[in-house]
């Protein structure tokens, strides 16, 4: 009963729009208060147990290293080399903003970052060029999910830090799911180019050409780098996680500051004091949200939980279908992160004890975040495009369903065939 009156609590209190970080805080010291075993000092204990985790701070490096990565203007480069890839296709500027954010999550890290920073520069193109301003928002913040599949993320260091699995070889095991959802969004862009109703969409930007191509390549090719020099030096041992964001801060720095010279130093106090704000949002919803999971095992749920399920299901296979369904359906009202900090000890546990392969579950449950992210009506990246186009909300989720409806074909397919998130960690770590 203390678990439904919780959970009717922290929907309530949401519905009213109420900030999820202080809404996990409320309902979690709540229900500590209605145990009379607990006392309310072991809330704030809990969090800071949490946070008081090695792994996790590579966090603020990394977040850091996307500031200045987004600064230095890799981005608006990015997008230059993806339209000389695929502008010539119809629907030009639409692939073009896929390929930008699929290169781009290689970079930032972060799919908040990769929205707001293609966004920025392919919305408004994409208006210029008669695109609807809820069809650009809404591809442009699907696309956005990638920025936490493709390596590095930020959303898997904090999976694999809490759930002690090698965030290497997450990283790795994101490379081929990534790539599969950019291809998916791309299949449906490709759909929407031959439907009457999107003429504007059959436009091109012009013909191929190899050389554009290639002088696009040269002006790209540092930032392109950065997830070798990062991944590469954790798979070979030459530094941690944490080492490695901070060799990203200096990469991001070097290549803004002395390749293309759009950072200044009178930019760094702004770029610290926002990569310090974000580092406080992200550290509190995973300090409240640990605390509040903790507050759900001690009563039970996670058991509650695992027998459920078990009694439903008693293969791998449908073991992950119920999970991801049930991901897909809290993230609708609930941050995204804060879900996932939830309920990583219990995938954990059910995962165990159903023999799923860590990597192959951790991928999962990165996705099926990623895609609630984008799922009406708690959808932050929704909001964010919506805001950069300039558009209604509603209009953004009139067409968001087709490309929501691509991803989570990919996260279907990924569940039905483990080896598309396992080969590659298996290959490289043995």
């Amino acid at each position: 009963m203390t678990l439904v009156l919780l959970f009717a609590l922290l929907l309530g209190l949401i519905t009213v729009g109420i900030p999820i970080l202080l809404v996990m805080g409320v309902v979690g010291l709540a229900g500590m208060l209605t145990q009379p075993a607990l006392v309310p000092a072991l809330f704030p204990q809990k969090m800071f147990a949490m946070l008081d985790n090695f792994s996790l701070l590579a966090l603020p490096y990394f977040i850091l290293a996307g500031e200045l990565i987004s600064r230095g203007g890799i981005s608006k480069r990015l997008v230059e080399f993806a339209e000389a890839v695929v502008g010539h296709w119809r629907g030009g500027l639409g692939h073009a903003s896929i390929v930008s954010s699929m290169v781009f999550a290689g970079v930032s890290g972060s799919s908040v970052a990769d929205t707001s920073a293609i966004g920025s520069i392919l919305v408004p193109a994409m208006k210029s060029r008669g695109y609807k301003p809820g069809f650009a928002a809404a591809l442009v913040a699907c696309a956005g999910t990638i920025g936490a599949i493709i390596p590095p993320s930020m959303t898997m260091i904090v999976y694999g830090s809490m759930s002690n699995v090698s965030i290497g070889g997450l990283f790795l095991g994101g490379i081929i799911p990534g790539i599969l959802i950019g291809i998916g969004l791309m299949i449906v862009v490709a759909l929407y180019a031959r439907h009457p109703d999107f003429p504007e969409l059959r436009r091109t930007t012009g013909k191929f050409m190899l050389i554009v191509v290639v002088k696009a390549a040269v002006l790209v090719w540092p930032a392109l780098l950065a997830p070798v020099l990062v991944l590469g030096g954790i798979l070979g041992g030459i530094f941690t996680a944490t080492e490695a964001g901070v060799v990203a801060c200096f990469y991001g720095f070097f290549i803004g500051f002395f390749v293309y010279r759009t950072v200044k130093l009178r930019d760094l106090p702004e770029i610290f004091v926002q990569a310090g704000i974000t580092t406080a949002l992200v550290s509190g919803i995973i300090g409240v949200a640990g605390a509040f999971g903790w507050l759900l095992a001690y009563l039970n749920f996670n058991d509650l939980v695992l027998n459920a399920i078990g009694s439903v299901a008693g293969t791998r296979i449908a073991v992950l279908l119920i999970m991801m369904a049930i991901m897909l359906v809290l993230t609708m009202f609930v941050d995204s992160m804060a879900i996932l900090i939830i309920m990583i000890p219990v995938a954990v546990v059910i995962g165990r004890k159903f023999g799923i392969d860590d990597f192959h579950l951790g991928l999962l449950m990165v996705m099926a975040t990623q895609i609630g992210s984008t799922t009406p009506p708690v959808a932050v990246l929704l909001f964010v495009a919506t805001s950069i186009a300039g558009c209604t909300y509603n209009e953004t989720v009139r067409y968001c369903w087709a490309f929501i409806a691509a991803e989570v074909a990919v996260l279907v397919l990924v569940i039905l065939i483990p080896e598309l998130a396992t080969w590659i960690p298996r290959m490289v770590l043995g």
